[in-house]
């Protein structure tokens, strides 16, 4: 899609919500309802854009979209032309003939029927032959989640399907020893931080843990730079990808709390913008898809199976979500520099696709009950869902639909 068809759909969807807003306060007052006392009690937030292909099921989860520590305690209210709202989930699996785009928005009410929050997103379905045939290269640089090589597994498989672009994946990392056509430069524990500045001599081989950032090269001073160039080189016989996505977060805010979060988030979202400009400035016709950071697990037996007692889940998740509050409003209007949002974040199910483990209740029963065993890594299932993400913003950047 166009920059100026993508401004006038986002400049219509705001003055759609200014009218509802002043619709839904009219009607409230009529009905003798109090307006509530603020905007976004809950700080709810949705991205720019949910891209979505036919087949492919979309979801919004209403507990990643806000923070709450229940979200059963209010009321969501879903209006959009397409799609269906479930008690936990707005759910849609687009046909043919739902190509373009479809406003939707949340109201989300209280006890009191109050509006305590409201956002609005555009829904963008492209056809299922969006990219047919085009050559498409992806980088995905990330961290444990990237490492796992599911989802990028997911993607390269999906697009082998007839009606898809020929992706090829590119990267120096992948599972096991024998190289493989689903790599990316994805590693356990790494941060935007080491990305962007651990230099060692030792960056494509080796114990990852122990390597440097691959995109880091000395200068003739000694000095290490990042070097885009320099990589595809190595890597991609000098051919610079046609799309790249990042992938980061867990590891970079995991530690904070509420006093030392804005802080912590500058200091990642400094060196994730060294990533995105190096590649910018190397490739300015790479497409660049920053994957909104997932939320976790949905419960704490999942953080305590973990941690212990070192981190609680509440806590995670106001990081993750303010990083992606962080993220939206700085990233959000970067489409004239081919940098977009990648909804990853909305459509993961955080209750029923992350690991479990069926254990007793406690040492003097015999009932057996499932309680979640990883706090911030998905199932399977749970990678399929940032796969489908990944998948339907691909193909929206296919020629056919710029």
């Amino acid at each position: 899609m166009s920059g100026s068809r993508l401004a006038l759909a986002s400049l219509c969807c705001v003055l759609f919500l200014a009218s509802i807003n002043r619709q839904s306060s009219a009607e409230d007052l009529e009905k003798g309802i109090p307006p509530a006392k603020s905007a976004n009690l809950i700080r709810l937030i949705l991205p720019p854009v949910i891209h979505a292909v036919p087949g492919i099921e979309a979801n919004i989860y209403f507990d990643n979209i806000c923070l709450t520590v229940n979200p059963r305690n209010y009321a969501f209210d879903v209006h959009c032309s397409r799609g269906k709202q479930q008690d936990e989930r707005w759910t849609f699996t687009a046909a043919e003939t739902d190509v373009g785009d479809h406003l939707l928005t949340i109201d989300v009410r209280n006890e009191q029927n109050q509006i305590v929050a409201q956002a609005k997103t555009i829904v963008r379905v492209v056809p299922a032959k969006s990219g047919d045939g085009q050559a498409m290269s992806l980088l995905c640089i990330g961290d444990s989640l990237t490492h796992a090589s599911v989802y990028p597994d997911r993607i390269l498989a999906m697009c082998a399907a007839a009606g898809n672009p020929k992706l090829e994946l590119i990267g120096s990392h992948w599972v096991g020893t024998t190289p493989g056509p689903v790599r990316h430069e994805g590693y356990g524990g790494w941060t935007a931080l080491r990305f962007a500045t651990h230099f060692t001599e030792m960056a494509r081989s080796g114990e990852y843990s122990k390597r440097g950032s691959p995109f880091l090269y000395a200068q003739p001073d000694g000095k290490p730079k990042l070097d885009f160039l320099r990589y595809c080189q190595d890597v991609n016989a000098g051919k610079t990808p046609s799309h790249v996505t990042i992938f980061l977060g867990p590891n970079d805010i995991f530690s904070y709390d509420d006093t030392t979060i804005e802080a912590g988030i500058d200091k990642m979202l400094s060196h994730f913008d060294q990533i995105v400009e190096m590649i910018r400035s190397a490739s300015p016709m790479t497409r660049l898809g920053v994957m909104l950071p997932v939320p976790p697990a949905a419960t704490q037996d999942a953080f305590g199976s973990n941690y212990t007692s070192g981190q609680t889940r509440w806590q995670y998740k106001r990081n993750q979500h303010r990083l992606v509050e962080r993220m939206v409003e700085k990233y959000s209007t970067r489409e004239s520099d081919r940098i977009e949002l990648i909804s990853t974040y909305v459509g993961l199910d955080c209750a029923n696709n992350y690991p479990i483990e069926k254990v007793v209740a406690n040492a003097r029963s015999t009932t057996t009950i499932t309680r979640q065993n990883n706090g911030v890594h998905p199932s399977e299932s749970g990678y399929g869902q940032i796969a489908d993400s990944v998948y339907a913003w691909l193909k929206s950047t296919s020629k056919n639909e710029r």
